[in-house]
């Protein structure tokens, strides 16, 4: 009896690791339905408002199940020394890890290539949700990556820091 109840023990917690793995790699993650000519856009050095920006080949994942697992992938004929006379470059250098099905976006190259300036990052949507900004980021290569980073008004909500006057008014599900 003592057996049976152990290898049943081991193969619930087996089962569960491997429903758990599923869920965080595969489970909440859908394609995002295109939106042409909406997709790709930077926020102007003069303004506070995304312009959309000439793009071709994307494809974007997310989760409704957090804020941060929007990641995306394009190529643009633009370079990045164009964009960054006319859109506001961001200080996010260090993209998030994109489940490895989503081949397109390999985060560790990104960040190589941001931290190596052959790749320049943008701000793209400044709050798109609470705490959280779309960032953009694209090579000498002319490919473009996209993810979602937490600003400093979403650090300090997400570890119950108080946020403070410069930060928007949190919304009310959150309070």
């Amino acid at each position: 009896m003592g057996k049976f109840l152990a290898m049943l023990i081991l193969v619930c917690a087996v089962g569960a690791g491997a429903g758990m793995y599923y869920l965080q790699v595969y489970g909440y993650y859908e394609e995002v339905e295109l939106k042409p000519g909406q997709d790709v856009v930077l926020v102007p050095q003069d303004g506070d408002k995304g312009v959309a920006i000439d793009y071709a080949d994307f494809q974007a994942i997310d989760a409704s199940s957090s804020p941060i697992r929007y990641r995306a992938c394009f190529s643009s004929p633009l370079s990045r020394e164009e964009l960054a006379q006319t859109y506001t470059v961001s200080q996010h250098h260090q993209p998030r890890i994109a489940p490895g099905w989503f081949e397109c976006f390999d985060a560790e190259a990104i960040g190589a290539a941001l931290e190596a300036g052959t790749a320049t990052a943008f701000l793209s949507v400044k709050n798109i949700e609470y705490g959280v900004d779309r960032v953009v980021a694209v090579t000498d290569q002319g490919q473009g990556y996209v993810w979602h980073e937490l600003n400093n008004c979403g650090k300090k909500a997400y570890d119950g820091t108080v946020v403070g006057e410069s930060c928007p008014e949190l919304p009310v599900a959150n309070q």
